[in-house]
């Protein structure tokens, strides 16, 4: 008896290495690799694996599986800590592992619950509650704690064929179909093949119905753009006697592309306090002005005791009133960075953390919030929604402030904390499929990369190289219209799914 106990944990332990080695396979789906069939046949193992478990190993099973998959998709984190943030790299890649740890808990419900309500293989079970689960604990991730949504199932897809479906259910709503997929698989592996004759037929209608539920249309205009990649040295970014030589190479570079309609500069392109230079920033104005172009940077904006992550619209505002602005400070045709990162821009508990290691004392790590909701940016006579850093993560804060009049989604980012790590390419990947969900162009500028432009179907189509200073510049064709995730967000597949587990969750109920 107590040899087939020992066999039976033997078993378990395997099963649970294996999910490890599942999960961990699926960071080969995301960039730089983007090979995407990983993540449905690493899923659909897992699903097969986890058949008959109890729910106490179910959940054990997919923190397993968990922890894999952002122990290696996420190990990148470290970099800031170990590089800039004082940590011996010990200590940060414990820190990593622990928030490794913290995200695998979700997948972990899901499979403590998928096992509890339907332990043994089945079309419930594959296609109908798996879905619903890793849906809604995907989504409980995106705002638990302020949310961390990277990894999400759909970004697998940004270089798949079901990549489309973004634009009427979204990221998330890809989420459930490569979860729903991956059901399907697993119930193939049984040789129970009805699933898949009804599960691919239905992605196909998906796929083909797509592009008819958007009004997204050539607009009949251009917007040139020069995008500005300073490749400031993250060691040198806040040094007081860095703060001219970084804003004079900033207008350097920028001086031969004012033909540009639009220059951007990316987040924190000037490191300080906007009233600190006020006189560069009055003699950039009059250089954009002169020139008809307009000048976005990110800056420290200040309001009272209040500091702020901010992107400020200098120069030609309303080119199409042919009207000029001149810059006075604390205009109102500006954006305050809404979602904080964590540790990186606020301290939570910060009278404990902060004496604990240079890590929690980062240069500007306390800046307050701007509102959830704020007005496009307006510049040479466009209205441009933008989102800075890690904002671009965050799918239904783009949606609430994108408007019917908004031409350009613009996302600024400096990812010089990462290095040479997957974290920017991820990244990018990241604010490919904004541009698929809201069908709208989208400019993306980076201190060192990656800076590039990318269309309404989430392509790139202009790219700097990353590490290397330069000036990206593009004609950019808008549009006009709406998908219908612009239209209705997230809430169908949230409400599908929360659907599906009541209706499981009453079957299991029912006397």
């Amino acid at each position: 008896m107590l040899s087939k106990l020992r066999a039976s944990a033997h078993h378990f332990y395997l099963k649970m290495l294996l999910a490890f080695a599942a999960g961990a396979i699926t960071a080969l789906a995301f960039a730089p690799y983007s090979y995407w069939p990983l993540y449905l046949i690493a899923m659909a193992f897992a699903i097969h694996q986890s058949a008959g478990l109890s729910a106490k190993q179910g959940g054990y099973y997919w923190l397993s599986f968990g922890f894999g998959s952002f122990a290696i998709g996420i190990s990148w984190v470290h970099v800031s800590m170990d590089t800039f943030g004082g940590m011996p790299l010990i200590v940060s890649i414990a820190l990593m592992a622990l928030l490794a740890l913290y995200l695998a808990i979700y997948p972990a419900i899901t499979g403590y619950v998928l096992q509890k309500l339907a332990p043994t293989t089945s079309l419930t079970r594959n296609i109908v509650l798996f879905p619903a689960l890793w849906t809604l604990t995907e989504w409980a991730r995106g705002w638990m704690l302020t949310g961390f949504p990277w990894l999400w199932a759909g970004y697998s897809q940004t270089q798949g064929p079901l990549k489309p479906i973004a634009s009427m259910a979204g990221t998330l709503g890809l989420s459930f179909i490569v979860a729903l997929i991956a059901g399907a698989l697993a119930l193939c592996i049984v040789k129970r093949w009805r699933s898949a004759v009804v599960i691919i037929p239905i992605t196909a209608v998906l796929l083909f119905i797509a592009p008819y539920t958007s009004t997204v249309e050539p607009k009949g205009e251009e917007l040139s753009v020069a995008l500005v990649q300073g490749n400031i040295a993250q060691s040198m970014k806040w040094q007081p006697d860095a703060l001219w030589p970084t804003m004079l190479k900033y207008m350097d570079l920028s001086r031969a592309k004012f033909a540009a309609d639009l220059i951007i500069w990316p987040e924190a392109a000037i490191p300080a306090p906007e009233h600190m230079v006020k006189d560069f920033l009055y003699n950039a104005n009059q250089a954009a002005n002169l020139n008809n172009s307009a000048i976005i940077t990110g800056i420290i904006s200040q309001r009272g005791d209040s500091f702020y992550n901010s992107l400020i619209v200098l120069g030609n505002y309303h080119a199409k009133q042919q009207a000029k602005a001149d810059y006075y400070g604390e205009a109102d045709n500006e954006f305050r960075k809404h979602h904080l990162l964590p540790i990186g821009e606020f301290v939570p508990l910060e009278a404990l953390l902060r004496p604990l290691a240079p890590f929690f004392n980062l240069p500007m790590s306390s800046f307050d919030r701007g509102d959830f909701k704020q007005d496009n940016l307006n510049a040479v006579g466009h209205q441009i929604s933008p989102a800075i850093c890690y904002e671009i993560a965050f799918p239904e804060q783009l949606r609430a402030n994108m408007n019917d009049n908004t031409d350009l989604l613009l996302t600024v980012s400096n990812d010089a904390w990462f290095g040479t790590s997957n974290g920017p390419l991820q990244h990018m990947e990241i604010a490919q499929m904004r541009s698929v969900e809201l069908g709208r162009p989208l400019v993306r500028a980076t201190n060192n990369g990656l800076t590039a432009v990318v269309n309404e179907q989430g392509v790139i189509t202009h790219q700097l190289p990353q590490f290397e200073t330069g000036v990206l510049t593009a004609n950019i064709p808008l549009v006009q219209g709406r998908t219908l995730f612009t239209l209705v967000g997230q809430w169908p597949v949230l409400i599908l799914s929360f659907l599906l587990f009541f209706a499981v969750l009453a079957n299991r109920l029912k006397p």
